[in-house]
């Protein structure tokens, strides 16, 4: 219990990546012969990086915010920078609003950016938002020009997103959606717990004495095939039908069970209740973790043409994240499967680590209150 409790401290460092990450939303269209764009940015963020609970209760009101609107859009508008066939284009806030998103509460900033001329061939965003606070901000990015819709994606490690105006590039926007939802898996560290929870036992089977090593790797191997492939094709359904807008449920729901998961996975481990379906565990919580991979593409508000794109670039990229961490972890833990080490540390100890902090989440996410 004490190493448990160890590991629990340790998860508890990455807590805030349990969470949906932090986004921006910035949408910009040349229609009318000149350049105009509307800015979503989450509260919590903006509360973070310049402060807008004035009294400390906890609570934006909207006269906090709109005390702040200068400041919001001075802070905003000093990390965007646009170029319009190689011209700058100033942007000017010219309406501050607020929205709800999936997760939040969002400042909304309406904005003109005079050109010297409407741009026609390219359009050259520079996007710094958030880039010396939080390195695993994204800003979505829709760039919408006649008929052409046009997706990115932009944060610390890519700051800079040139648009070709005189024709879609869709494999760019594949590329850069398959890139995030490499980084989307890696960085939910609730959606790779659930995973981890779901592999630890891959490498054992469970006898009249308990816990035991798996004879072979070839058993172990189909075995963590059926979960992960079960996993992939629940997450992709409801990732797809959530994205494209067909299904919508509360975000706190979504993360709420999400945490379940991961728990009742854990909780497997120490005192097995499934042993011969694990796939089928996989596939009905696979269901509510698509919804959780949903809410980047959801919110973005893509036309169905370009998202499509974007979603089977995203879905492939989470699929590469996820390969990429079984395989990081099968070929160790086989080897270790023998070993007293790994059947008291890591599995025992680790399962119960991942069950106290997926616990934790849990409550946080229901009771909306910070104990980690």
């Amino acid at each position: 219990m004490r190493l448990a409790l160890a590991f629990a401290l340790a998860l508890a460092s990455a807590t805030a990546l349990a969470h949906k990450p932090s986004d921006s939303y910035l949408m910009l269209s040349t229609g009318g012969g000149a350049l105009r764009g509307q800015w979503d940015i989450a509260l919590r963020d903006l509360e973070y990086a310049i402060g807008l609970d004035a009294d400390g209760d906890g609570a934006i009101t909207w006269g906090e915010l709109r005390a702040h609107h200068a400041d919001i859009a001075a802070y905003a508008l000093a990390r965007l920078t646009l170029r319009g066939d190689g011209q700058p284009c100033r942007p000017e806030v010219r309406e501050h609003l607020v929205d709800q998103h999936s997760d939040g509460a969002y400042a909304v900033l309406r904005f003109d950016a005079p050109c010297a001329a409407a741009p026609q061939r390219t359009l050259e965003i520079g996007y710094s938002l958030f880039a010396d606070l939080d390195p695993t901000h994204r800003g979505l990015v829709r760039v919408q020009h006649g008929a052409l819709t046009a997706s990115g994606v932009l944060g610390p490690d890519r700051p800079r997103l040139e648009v070709a105006l005189g024709e879609p590039s869709r494999l760019r926007q594949f590329l850069d959606y398959a890139r995030e939802g490499v980084w989307h898996i890696w960085i939910g560290i609730d959606h790779v717990l659930f995973l981890v929870a779901l592999l630890l036992p891959a490498v054992l089977v469970f006898g009249a004495r308990g816990w035991g090593p798996a004879p072979r790797f070839a058993s172990v191997f189909w075995d963590v095939f059926r979960v992960v492939t079960a996993f992939t094709v629940a997450h992709s359904i409801t990732l797809s039908v959530a994205a494209l807008g067909l299904v919508e449920l509360p975000s706190r729901l979504v993360e709420s069970v999400i945490a379940l998961s991961v728990v009742l996975a854990a909780l497997n481990n120490l005192k097995p209740v499934v042993l011969a379906r694990r796939w089928a565990v996989a596939f009905a919580f696979g269901l509510v973790h698509g919804f959780g991979f949903a809410s980047v593409l959801a919110d973005l508000g893509l036309p169905r043409d370009a998202l499509l794109v974007s979603l089977v670039g995203f879905n492939l990229g989470v699929e590469a994240g996820q390969l990429a961490i079984v395989g990081l972890f099968l070929p160790g833990a086989f080897l270790a499967r023998r070993r007293w080490a790994y059947r008291r540390l890591v599995f025992a100890g680790g399962s119960a680590a991942i069950a106290l902090v997926a616990a934790a989440w849990m409550v946080e996410r229901i009771f909306d209150v910070k104990l980690l």
